[in-house]
């Protein structure tokens, strides 16, 4: 049984018993992975004060582990080591343990990974450091086995000797924890340029791009491959400006990979978190929220530039999968799928030759084996094979029947774990992507449900404190204790104005534009950037601040991009200078680094190209404006924003006297509110916006 399936809301009576299945303080917790802990014999705390207190007076170190749910190794080393009585018992003995998700408190995890990354040379989950008394780091790793193994040294070996060090030689413990704390708080952010990237900086970055693209496989760099999605989007954009074949080509070639490789649920939808491989074959296979919104709205991208038929497949398969297994009851949406279940990493995904025969009969499994690369000897582990669909199948019909076959029977295995914490920035891609998807898809049930998990984050997550605060995860529909990060406020407003864009509802701008003051406010680093936690945020050994993208935007390029396109939607230049002035390091970074500074060049594409307002004046259920209003969101344009609404909506600024020309749907096409003349022709707004597919019927 693993880790994911344990049944942990076990009651606390607040006391640890004396024998080794005590119940610890983590059975109070709403985090998913701090209750797969509940039930260890290791007497885990919450990070706290009271912790460090506790650590003071026992005059012990402490021993912080940080991972997430849906972490393979997490669970690994949850079995061997944290479920062990002997080795709980070691841990209890000589130090104070601390248990931290690293999804509900990014900012504690990004300052030790730095810490972690620098004693070691890389990083990784479950994250060990050890701390003391202060906070301040001494010794970190990442997985320790409960026996040596390979050069490395067991967990009880580490835990002894770390306990020995601190009796014996407490000074040199002491000295090692300043200088490693000195050193992080002198890390600088890379220089920043005084001007936001131009033409010349992100044609650089594409050049340098190119020089690290895997012509057979796609992407960047060698394995382990993540989905590059935010500097995918910036390919696409780059193009939508430029015309450069090459952006386009590397995007389309990795995106097309990634699509027909085994990181992609060929049976249901959504992205595995990365590839073990160059090829994308065999996944690691948690399937995170994030990584699944931002894909579905960069293939929807994808389509909307070239039409693509598997763009589009992967549009509406991965939008399935959001809704079907990610959906909370509440309406929002869930933050990961385990990588394990049943039988061990993979076990649900994976397929034998013989276990497709046996499902659609042999004739068909041999069909679907030839077509999903399943082999005799395997592509993954113990002879089972990843699916990948490497080619069209020559027969649709057959394949869909068949591929319907395989998913019930799946269906019938052990699932793996669901995380069901909602978390702020992660449910503001999934808006995002979900409500511009189902705009342009016609698919009204997307919308609503964008517009639901809105809802819940405005209800639930924001002023659960009284004021224009955002806390940064819920369970069940009760606020989490932890405060929203930078990238909560950046990725959630961004959610919040494509909703508007697509439905015309002015409260989503007004909440957005809400949530880019408290940002500008408080996270603001007064040279332009931002940190990640606000300026009365319980202080950490130093405040986090990087405007690296990692697997999800960064908070501050998030920040940038929203203020851009609230700039242009409202006119109020002074979002449009933060934006610029924020996106001076990507300028920096373009040439040398664009992998870290994808988000942010993406935004700079939309700085070049716009902006450009469109403004759709008329009725919702006038057949014109429904349609000018998706020709209008069809541009392809990087800096395109949309504005649709009835006559005299001047609550929206670019709505604003903008009349309907003899009664009809009406249409502006503006540049810092400055507007061509008004057309009622959809066809001729489709040519002015550059929409390479436009609805042309009234």
């Amino acid at each position: 049984m693993v880790a994911s399936s344990y049944s942990c809301c076990v009651p606390n009576d607040g006391a640890l018993r004396e024998d080794d299945r005590v119940t610890n303080r983590l059975a109070q917790s709403t985090s998913p992975y701090l209750l797969q802990h509940a039930a260890n014999p290791v007497d885990w705390w919450e990070w706290s004060d009271e912790a460090f207190d506790e650590a003071r007076r026992r005059d012990v170190p402490v021993f912080v582990s940080i991972g997430y749910s849906a972490c393979h190794w997490c669970h690994v080393m949850a079995h061997e080591s944290f479920e062990d009585p002997e080795i709980a018992r070691l841990l209890n003995d000589r130090f104070v343990s601390i248990k931290v998700d690293r999804e509900e408190r990014p900012d504690i995890d990004s300052v030790y990974m730095q810490a972690t990354v620098a004693l070691t040379g890389h990083g990784g989950w479950p994250m060990s450091v050890f701390v003391d008394h202060a906070a301040r780091p001494f010794y970190a790793g990442t997985y320790f086995p409960p026996q040596p193994r390979q050069g490395m040294p067991s967990f009880p070996q580490l835990v002894e000797a770390i306990s020995e060090t601190w009796t014996e030689r407490r000074n040199d413990v002491l000295s090692a924890g300043e200088r490693i704390t000195a050193a992080l708080a002198d890390r600088a952010v890379p220089a920043t340029s005084d001007l936001p990237p131009g033409r010349e900086d992100l044609d650089a970055a594409v050049t340098s791009l190119a020089r690290d693209f895997d012509e057979r496989g796609g992407g960047f760099g060698g394995a382990p491959k993540f989905p590059p999605s935010m500097v995918l989007e910036f390919l696409l954009r780059h193009h939508a400006l430029t015309g450069d074949a090459r952006s386009l080509g590397m995007a389309v070639d990795t995106l097309d990979a990634m699509a027909r490789g085994g990181i992609y649920d060929q049976l249901g939808g959504g992205f595995a978190r990365y590839s073990v491989d160059a090829d994308w074959v065999v996944p690691h296979f948690e399937k995170m929220l994030y990584d699944n919104a931002l894909l579905l709205r960069v293939y929807l991208h994808w389509w909307r530039l070239t039409g693509s038929g598997v763009a589009e497949r992967v549009v509406r398969e991965t939008a399935a999968f959001l809704l079907d297994e990610l959906r909370t009851d509440e309406g929002g949406f869930a933050s990961a799928l385990d990588a394990d279940s049943e039988g061990g990493e993979g076990a649900f995904y994976a397929w034998s030759r013989e276990q497709l025969g046996a499902c659609l009969g042999q004739v068909d499994g041999e069909w679907a084996a030839s077509l999903l690369s399943v082999t005799d000897g395997g592509t993954f582990e113990h002879g089972l094979s990843t699916l990948q669909l490497r080619v069209d199948p020559d027969d649709p019909a057959r394949w869909l029947r068949l591929r319907t076959a395989l998913a019930a029977q799946r269906g019938t295995r052990p699932r793996p774990a669901r995380d069901d914490k909602v978390v702020a920035s992660w449910n503001g891609l999934a808006i995002a992507a979900l409500a511009e998807a189902g705009a342009l898809l016609d698919e009204p049930d997307w919308v609503d449900a964008a517009s639901a998990a809105a809802d819940l984050i405005i209800a639930v997550h924001l002023g659960a404190d009284g004021d224009d605060r955002l806390c940064r995860t819920s369970r069940d529909g009760r606020p989490g204790a932890n405060s929203g990060v930078l990238d909560d406020y950046g990725s959630m407003a961004e959610g919040l104005l494509v909703l508007f864009q697509v439905t015309g509802d002015d409260e989503w701008l007004a909440f957005a534009g809400i949530l880019l003051d408290v940002a500008i406010q408080h996270f603001s680093d007064g040279q332009g950037g931002f940190f990640d936690t606000a300026d009365d945020a319980a202080p950490l050994i130093s405040r986090p601040r990087d405007p690296s993208d990692n697997a999800e935007p960064s908070g501050w390029f998030s920040v940038a991009n929203a203020c851009l396109t609230y700039s242009a939607i409202t006119g109020v230049v002074e979002y449009r200078d933060i934006a610029e002035r924020a996106l001076g390091v990507a300028s920096t970074l373009a040439g040398r680094a664009p992998r870290a500074v994808g988000w942010g060049l993406a935004t700079g594409t939309a700085l070049l190209a716009g902006p450009l307002e469109v403004a759709v004046v008329g009725h919702a259920d006038d057949r014109a404006w429904s349609v000018m209003r998706r020709n209008a969101l069809m541009a392809t344009s990087p800096g395109a924003v949309v504005a649709a609404g009835p006559e005299g909506m001047d609550i929206v600024p670019l709505l604003r006297d903008r009349p309907l020309v003899d009664g009809r749907a009406t249409a502006y096409v503006c540049r810092h509110f400055v507007c061509d003349a008004p057309t009622t022709d959809p066809t001729e707004l489709a040519v002015r916006v550059g929409t390479r597919r436009a609805l042309l019927e009234e």
